[in-house]
């Protein structure tokens, strides 16, 4: 596939097909070193061979395809002193590296914040990082919006 570029979409897990989803599960007990071959891992979840070798260079987490890169998220933050100091306290934690952040002026309680976040140093996945910050008291939602 040399001179080719990959066009990627991301998509909610839940419209998937198993194969593809058990391809992911594949290749997540291969990295953690649960299993030791292929063949071992493709038993454990059910999953012919032949589909894992169809789908394998397409299939990857979403951490993984943005490890190295720079992931702009948005923010519906409540309106209480704290809570954006609080998100980028936890961005800090993580090392992630804020590139920008633009607030909007806070509107029936609550504000629109968008972060730019470069994650190749991070000590954490981004998956992490954005359940992390879903957890922070404030946090009303958290959208990715682009990644580059």
């Amino acid at each position: 596939m040399a001179g080719k570029t990959h066009d990627f979409l991301m998509v909610s897990k839940s419209i998937l097909p198993e194969a593809i989803l058990k391809t992911a599960q594949v290749k997540e007990l291969l990295v953690k070193g649960d299993v030791e071959t292929i063949n071992d891992a493709v038993e454990r979840v059910g999953l012919s061979r032949s589909a894992y070798y169809k789908y394998k260079d397409g299939v990857f987490p979403f951490y993984e395809a943005s490890r190295e890169r720079i992931i702009t998220i948005s923010l519906i933050l409540e309106n209480k002193a704290g809570v954006l100091s609080h998100v980028l306290n936890f961005i800090a934690s993580v090392k992630g590296n804020v590139l920008t952040i633009n607030q909007g002026i806070p509107l029936q309680g609550v504000a629109n914040v968008s972060i730019s976040i470069e994650t190749a140093g991070m000590a954490d996945t981004p998956e992490n990082l954005l359940a992390g910050l879903g957890e922070i008291d404030g946090v009303r939602k958290i959208e990715v919006i682009g990644q580059t």
